[in-house]
This record gives C-alpha cells, sequence and structure tokens, in this order.
C-alpha cells in the first residue's frame, strides 16, 4: 500500500497532548494493517474530523466505502454497536468493525455535502424526520446519558458564583439535572448525542444519512440543542436571535412531535454545560477566558434565554 498523507489538521492533533501524539504514532501502521487485512484500495485524500481519520477506500468487491480510525476514547466505543443495531435505517451502514482497533468500514456518503447547504428551519425539519428512525431501544451495552449528566452535574455545582454565567441559568440548570438524573425516562432510548447539520451527509440510498454516532441510552428531548448552536452566524445575521434559535427550536419539536418543555430543560442544561467546559478549560490551562471563550459562552446564554 502506498503510505497515506495525512492531513495536517490531523497531525496537529499531537498537540493536545500525549495521549493524542501517541494514536497518531502509531495511525500509519494500522492503516496499513487494516487496508491489507480487508483488502481495500484507497482512492482518494484521506480526511478528519475532530477524533478520527477517514479514508475513501474500494473493497476488494468494488463497492466504495469509507475506512473510519477513531482516537480511543469512551464516546466513540459503542459506535459499532449503534449503528450495527440501525442496520442504515436513517444511517449509514456499517460494513465491518474492528472495535478492538477502533476501525470501522462504512457505506460511502457525499462528503462534501451535508445539512448546512439548506435552508436551516429545512434542515430542521429533515433531522427532526430522521429522530424517529435512529432512536431506537438502546442495546444494553450503552452507557447512560444519566451516568454523564450526574457527573457534569457535579462539576456544575462546584462553578464559583462569579462565574461570568447568570446564577439563576447555574441554578436552574442544577435543579433540571438532578431531575433527569433521577428520571427513569431519561434512559432507554438509543440517542446519537451530537446530531448537528454536519453530521448529515447526501446519500445515494437516500437523500440524507446521518452519520458520526456518540450512542447513549438516553431520552430523544436531549438532541435538540446542537440544532441551536450550530450555525450560529446565521443566527446572528438575522439580527433577531432570539426569534432564530426560537424558530430552530420549534421546527424541530413540532416536526418530531417532542414534549416542548422537556426539550427546552434538556437544552437548558445542555448549554450550561457547555459554559462550564470552556471555563473550566481555561482554569486546567491556566489561562484567562480568551475573546472565543468568552463568545462561546455568551452564545451559551443567549440560547439559555431563548428558552424563557
Amino acid at each position: 500500500m502506498t503510505d497515506i498523507d495525512f492531513p495536517a489538521g490531523l497531525l496537529a492533533f499531537a498537540e493536545r497532548g500525549e495521549e493524542w501524539a501517541v494514536w497518531l504514532d502509531a495511525l500509519p501502521e494500522l492503516v496499513r494493517d487494516i487496508v491489507a487485512e480487508w483488502e481495500l484500495t484507497v482512492d482518494g485524500p484521506a480526511m478528519h474530523g475532530y477524533c478520527a481519520l477517514v479514508l475513501p477506500v474500494v473493497e476488494a468487491s468494488g463497492r466504495p466505502a469509507v475506512a473510519k480510525f477513531s482516537w480511543p476514547h469512551d464516546e466513540e466505543e459503542h459506535e459499532h454497536v449503534g449503528l450495527k443495531r440501525l442496520d442504515g435505517d436513517g444511517m449509514v451502514r456499517l460494513y465491518r468493525a474492528d472495535p478492538t482497533r477502533h476501525a470501522l468500514l462504512l457505506e460511502r456518503l457525499h462528503a462534501g455535502k451535508d445539512l448546512r447547504s439548506i435552508d436551516v428551519l429545512a434542515a430542521c425539519e429533515i433531522v427532526a424526520g430522521l429522530y424517529s428512525r435512529i432512536h431506537v431501544p438502546a442495546p444494553p451495552q450503552l452507557r447512560t446519558l444519566t451516568s454523564y449528566v450526574d457527573r457534569w452535574n457535579t462539576d456544575t455545582k462546584r462553578l464559583a458564583v462569579d462565574a461570568p454565567v447568570p446564577r439563576r441559568m447555574v441554578e436552574q440548570s442544577i435543579s433540571l439535572a438532578d431531575d433527569f438524573v433521577a428520571d427513569p425516562d431519561s434512559v432507554g432510548t438509543m440517542i446519537h448525542g451530537d446530531l448537528h447539520y454536519e453530521n448529515v451527509l447526501a446519500a445515494d440510498r437516500e437523500p440524507w444519512l446521518v452519520i458520526d454516532p456518540k450512542p447513549m441510552s438516553g431520552d430523544r428531548h436531549y438532541e435538540v440543542a446542537p440544532m441551536l448552536w450550530n450555525r450560529w452566524d446565521e443566527a446572528l445575521a438575522t439580527g433577531h436571535v432570539r426569534d432564530a434559535v426560537r424558530e430552530r427550536f420549534f421546527a424541530l419539536v413540532d416536526a418530531a412531535g417532542l414534549d416542548e418543555d422537556r426539550a427546552r430543560d434538556w437544552v437548558v442544561v445542555r448549554m450550561v454545560h457547555n459554559a462550564m467546559w470552556a471555563l473550566q478549560d481555561a482554569e486546567e490551562q491556566g489561562r484567562p477566558l480568551g475573546v472565543e471563550d468568552t463568545e462561546w459562552i455568551t452564545q451559551c446564554v443567549t440560547i439559555v434565554k431563548a428558552m424563557g
């Protein structure tokens, strides 16, 4: 196999820390081994997301596919389980998996066309339609959403009183999260975890299919928030951000038949957690908040206010 030219953005992952650097060092050999064992031919330039290398390949049968090599972490550990459970219904189809080496062989979709290419409210309706297909009873292997939320909420409770997030929002989020953790309806459904415009690609067998699940046993109402915080420049450009956020929210809730109050409460929890993580990152790195941090926290607060 010809050596793969890894994208510069992928190689920059080494700057994230030693674990990333070790994974990158081992990646060329892993790619060579998988390509040889699975009898694949590389037929396009390597791509990457935030945590994975994606390589266009062709199987020995001539079927086009992509090989995905993920950095090992708990969010991707059960990706193959979720993909196998759906078997291509609303989501990219899994052809083959080696979970121990964090390698997947997937149906090839149109990487250059995602839901950012269409009107944002039309995209919300498409995603709402996909919810009903991908939200199935959770396989038993999946971690529970509440196990994550319980841990994150512990961190929220430690936020300083003078943190740049309105205290009433912090207290509201803490109370809601505690209620969700105690609620049996917060688990039992397989959810994507990070479903937004870039994670829905055009396909040949269907107009649109979901990619890159982070499967958990959770609550389908948890899924709404990423559709609100992505494509943010478009919301700002309207000059009426609150209205723009609410239009997206109701497009999703109404088309998917979600409970408005429950979806709203999950948005509040998720946005406060997002703001908290920005504050934690700056503290752990021993630096003051930068412009991007402040803008992100402001965006999180703005979305919570729009839910009021």
